[in-house]
């Protein structure tokens, strides 16, 4: 893997574990983002056709890191909760319907939901403090359920749930499938087809290790004409390019749910971080991610008076860990480790650390040295 620390030039001293908000972008990243800015200073759009192509790449990889059948089944949006909203609002909702989500989502993937109450749509709680959480989640649906809305990892926690089982429940009740997959594409491998997901969406700046401000959002092919359209321009018509034409309709392809013009500096960001991805490889990523988190959980489990909230099963985390220190206060903790250059989060039930594949293991041993001095005030 050193072949690819070269590619995260961060200043020295820093220890950065919070790739679970923000995350730092690869060197190549930097370098495209340098190379279209000058393009546009020198020629302007005089080489667009070259930006559609990089364009064209970036849903290719997205296609594969989701799994997608085609890169018809991608759209590019500005966010998560756009995604979210795109899902909310283009459903044709009863009055009575149920959406069932956990009670320790991110608000993106709450608000939205609890947005449609005067559609008569009730949002249902399902506990994850359960010894089977999957169960909790599929028990809460009944035959008003219309959509199970989930994230594939909890923000606060980092608890990973088994998706696959989840889809197969819900494709066996009729329930629609939808998952916040914001902590864990780029983290771990992904599949929409394995998870059987109706939708699926992410930002492109935490484990993409893209910028803010553009995201992807898969929708399955059978569902697409399904959704109610409520933002409509020149980007998402069938015969794009064809201004002169009165006659039209959306595009079939996921490209229907992207109304004006793209965000091309994100563009060529996000695709040379996805880049490196999948030159590293996904199954390589994760291997690598597992074992800078199994460090820290070993590491602070070893410290006297920390408390871990994440799960202790391999199979149950991804790359988040949060803990606290009995006695003190997470905020002050947090201010602390921040101050001496650990970014990390405070988040859900403590303070949270997110390393990454490339994240070295004296930086998180220096992390957890310095939890342990907390520890010992």
């Amino acid at each position: 893997m050193s072949m690819f620390h070269d590619e995260f030039d961060q200043a020295p001293g820093l220890r950065y574990l919070n790739h679970a908000a923000i995350a730092p972008w690869p060197r190549r990243a930097s370098e495209a983002v340098s190379r279209f800015a000058r393009e546009n200073v020198n020629l302007g759009a005089s080489d667009y056709p070259a930006w559609l192509a990089t364009e064209r790449r970036l849903r290719e990889r997205l296609a594969r890191l989701l799994n997608a059948p085609s890169r018809g089944d991608i759209a590019l949006v500005k966010n998560t909760s756009e995604a979210l909203s795109l899902v909310a609002f283009g459903l044709d909702w009863q009055p009575g319907d149920q959406v069932v989500i956990s009670d320790e989502e991110f608000p993106s993937n709450r608000v939205v939901w609890e947005a449609l109450t005067d559609r008569g749509v009730e949002v249902v709680q399902a506990s994850l403090a359960v010894a089977d959480p999957e169960a909790s989640l599929l028990g809460a649906c009944n035959r008003r359920t219309r959509l199970l809305a989930i994230s594939a990892v909890q923000f606060g926690s980092g608890l990973r749930l088994d998706l696959t089982r989840l889809g197969q429940g819900c494709r066996a009740r009729n329930v629609l499938f939808c998952v916040d997959a914001i902590q864990q594409i780029g983290a771990l491998p992904f599949d929409v087809q394995r998870y059987e997901c109706d939708f699926a969406m992410a930002d492109g700046h935490k484990w993409m290790l893209g910028p803010e401000g553009l995201g992807v959002f898969y929708c399955r092919a059978a569902l697409r004409p399904q959704l109610r359209l409520n933002a409509y321009g020149w980007h998402m018509l069938d015969n794009l390019g064809d201004f002169e034409r009165r006659q039209w309709q959306p595009a079939r392809s996921a490209r229907r749910f992207e109304c004006g013009s793209p965000n091309m500096l994100g563009a060529c960001a996000l695709e040379a971080s996805l880049s490196l991805l999948e030159e590293v490889g996904m199954d390589e990523v994760a291997r690598q991610l597992q074992r800078r988190v199994e460090q820290l959980h070993q590491g602070l489990a070893g410290i006297a008076r920390v408390q871990l909230h994440s799960p202790d099963s391999p199979e149950q985390r991804a790359g988040i860990v949060t803990f606290s220190i009995s006695g003190q206060n997470s905020a002050d903790i947090h201010r602390t480790l921040t101050a001496e250059r650990t970014i990390c989060a405070l988040r859900g039930p403590g303070v949270r650390f997110s390393p990454h594949f490339y994240t070295s293991e004296q930086l998180i041993d220096e992390a957890v040295q310095q939890v342990r001095r907390l520890a010992m005030r």
